[in-house]
């Protein structure tokens, strides 16, 4: 059974989270979620509040670590995961972040990046000359980056599938399956 990672910390965002947590389950494939300790993840959910200038942050559901980055094995995965929310901006700056998405680029697996997730990949280098998607805001930091980004619900560049946000899901869950399933058998394209 093929097997994806899911690199996140506290405060990434409940549905960037979730969804391709089970779609990917849905999908017959197994999926760890990895975070700096074994401590439950504390999901944020983000709603859009028209008496606020930026969207507003709840506490969500905690979410169950399997591995820490520490002892990630990147040779057990077929696929990685980085969800958006607040976690990216600060789990990039970990060392075995740092070795475990270098590892997924460096030997074209699937990678999905949804809304901030992309900022992980982008301070690293990996994103120049790539087309992503991402939240609109960061769209600057994307660009400096080297990345073209694509104002799209799911764009596809080679082994890299990424969306806007968790509004997206739907188009974005079909183009995530689509590039892990081609990924692990080539007859299913």
């Amino acid at each position: 059974m093929p097997r994806a990672l899911l690199l996140t910390g506290d405060a990434a965002e409940e549905l960037d989270t979730m969804y391709p947590y089970y779609r990917v389950q849905e999908g017959g494939w197994d999926v760890d979620v990895s975070s700096r300790t074994m401590r439950d993840v504390q999901l944020v959910i983000h709603e859009f509040d028209p008496n606020s200038d930026a969207y507003v942050e709840k506490n969500g559901r905690k979410l169950p670590v399997d591995v820490p980055w520490a002892e990630v094995d990147v040779e057990r995965y077929d696929a990685l995961i980085i969800p958006g929310g607040r976690a990216p901006e600060w789990i990039r700056v970990d060392a075995d972040v740092r070795r475990i998405t270098e590892h997924f680029f460096a030997r074209n697996l699937p990678i999905a990046l949804v809304c901030h997730g992309a900022q992980v990949p982008a301070v690293y280098g990996l994103l120049k000359g790539r087309k992503t998607a991402c939240f609109p805001p960061i769209t600057g930091d994307m660009e400096n980056a080297g990345a073209t980004v694509i104002d799209a619900p799911d764009v596809v560049d080679g082994n890299l599938v990424s969306c806007r946000g968790w509004p997206d899901m739907p188009q974005f869950g079909r183009a995530m399956m689509e590039l892990f399933s081609k990924s692990v058998d080539p007859a299913s394209a």
